[in-house]
């Protein structure tokens, strides 16, 4: 039986996506669809266009097709968290900026802390010998 889950499965996975963690800051890119109707005629104009969100990975959730990342942000003081399945199709595109290094799986304890006190220790990679 797993096997033919993970043989239906294999067509929708993507590998194209980057070693994400928590800690990570990561800027996901996901296409949003705008509807328009038009009030005279009825019909309905469809735009699609993509959202970029900049944020902190604070979990990892589920497995398979059904792995979710949720990303946090503070926009205008506001808290904004946002969970994203990484394997959906208005995924555009997924990119890393930074990595942190942290010492726990779920990052929730960051809902509690502001300002300066939120930061996490930005671990700087590719460094090169002297």
């Amino acid at each position: 039986m797993d096997e033919i889950i993970r043989k239906v499965e294999s067509e929708y996975r993507r590998s194209d996506l980057p070693d994400i963690r928590p800690g990570d800051t990561v800027r996901v890119h996901w296409r949003i669809a705008e509807f328009r109707r038009d009030n005279k005629t009825g019909a309905v104009d469809v735009k699609t266009r993509v959202q970029v969100f900049e944020g902190t990975v604070i979990a990892l959730q589920g497995k398979g097709l059904n792995r979710r990342i949720v990303v946090r942000k503070i926009s205008h003081g506001v808290p904004v968290e946002r969970i994203f399945p990484i394997h959906s199709p208005y995924l555009e595109k997924l990119e890393r900026v930074n990595r942190a290094k942290v010492r726990k799986a779920k990052l929730y304890y960051l809902r509690h802390k502001v300002g300066r006190a939120a930061r996490l220790k930005i671990i700087r990679e590719n460094q090169g010998k002297r």
